[in-house]
């Protein structure tokens, strides 16, 4: 598959301009509700789909079914991802219309630490083949080890990537509205939002660990993984909004996606040395797995409404209060100390 320079640009500007419109679109902070959330998915899908189809078309359909199993690989990996991230909204109660501002950032985050890694991979696999056996054997390990702990969640307040950052960054102990920094008596300080924001983006570098190999089982093509990855992350921010008050519906999920990821090991392991597994049957087996984990699960809980998440009675953050977010000092700008560039009734000399 030989892809030009011009393509990659292009690709890379769409993805901008889409990062744009989404960015214009939430400017102002709002609770985010079902049916924009469902909208905004179904355009990300939209762009998804079509992008696969446009590769289809050009590099005919063995790529293009290689995009696909990629694409919707990494779209069901990242369903554990936005599950994560509502446990990690609720311990922090952080207000609903501030979490897009978070996701749109660890988001665009998430695009530019899983470029690095899928150019990592590209490159160990180029150079060293052999390694396709440890992502093998890794794979199959993850999968053995989510299908253990599938009744586990994850506790935010035993982070160590959240004690680190407490421990080395000077912190408010309240939110002000959507912003990371603010300045307090001339002292730059995070607030807990930042705080969030790092936790996001520990957890997608872990959950890349798993994802990047994974579609390096269906597609040796650094512009399909890339792609893949990218118009599958795109729509995470929705998906969160869509979904989040439904995680506990989806019971069994956990456990298709840790047969996923022991499907395409057992692939990936296979194509090395013994058989090629047409894509076809890839895509299939993984349709036939999420399909079949998601209509179990909803089977199982049907009658169970729409659950807003837990939060805690007391929560280790709380929002400022006007009076407070007043009293901050210009964030990029100095207060002039008493005495310094004043006149004598107190004003600027300047």
């Amino acid at each position: 598959m030989t892809v030009p320079f011009w393509a990659w640009l292009a690709v890379i500007g769409v993805i901008i301009a889409m990062l744009a419109v989404d960015l214009f679109a939430h400017r102002r902070a709002h609770v985010i509700g079902v049916r924009e959330a469902a909208l905004w998915s179904a355009v990300w899908v939209a762009f998804g789909v079509a992008f696969g189809a446009l590769i289809w078309q050009v590099y005919g359909a063995e790529f293009g079914q290689q995009y696909f199993a990629g694409y919707l690989i990494e779209k069901s990996l990242a369903v554990d991802n936005v599950f994560v991230w509502a446990i990690i909204f609720s311990y922090f109660a952080v207000p609903r219309e501030y979490q897009h501002r978070v996701l749109f950032l660890g988001v665009l985050g998430a695009l530019v630490f899983r470029g690095i890694f899928i150019a990592a991979g590209s490159a160990i696999i180029a150079s060293a083949g052999w390694v396709l056996y440890l992502f093998a054997a890794f794979l199959l390990y993850t999968g053995y080890r989510m299908i253990r702990q599938r009744n586990e969640h994850m506790e935010p307040e035993k982070s160590r990537a959240l004690k680190l950052f407490r421990r080395l960054v000077p912190m408010t102990e309240a939110f002000h509205g959507q912003r990371l920094l603010v300045r307090r008596n001339g002292v730059l300080l995070a607030t807990p939002l930042l705080a969030v924001l790092v936790l996001v983006e520990v957890t997608d570098i872990i959950f890349a660990v798993d994802s990047i190999p994974a579609i390096f089982a269906v597609t040796d093509e650094v512009f399909l993984v890339f792609t893949a990855n990218a118009f599958a992350i795109l729509g995470l921010r929705a998906m969160y909004f869509l979904l989040a008050d439904l995680m506990h519906r989806f019971i069994y999920l956990k456990a298709g996606l840790a047969l996923v990821l022991i499907w395409v090991g057992i692939k990936m392991l296979l194509k090395i040395d013994i058989f090629y597994i047409p894509t076809p049957i890839s895509l299939a087996v993984v349709v036939t797995i999420l399909a079949v984990s998601i209509g179990a699960s909803l089977l199982a809980t049907r009658g169970q409404a729409r659950r807003p998440l837990v939060v805690p009675v007391n929560p280790p953050f709380r929002v400022a209060d006007p009076a407070e977010t007043a009293e901050l000092d210009p964030l990029w700008r100095r207060p002039v100390p008493a005495g310094k560039g004043s006149g004598p009734d107190g004003g600027s000399t300047r």
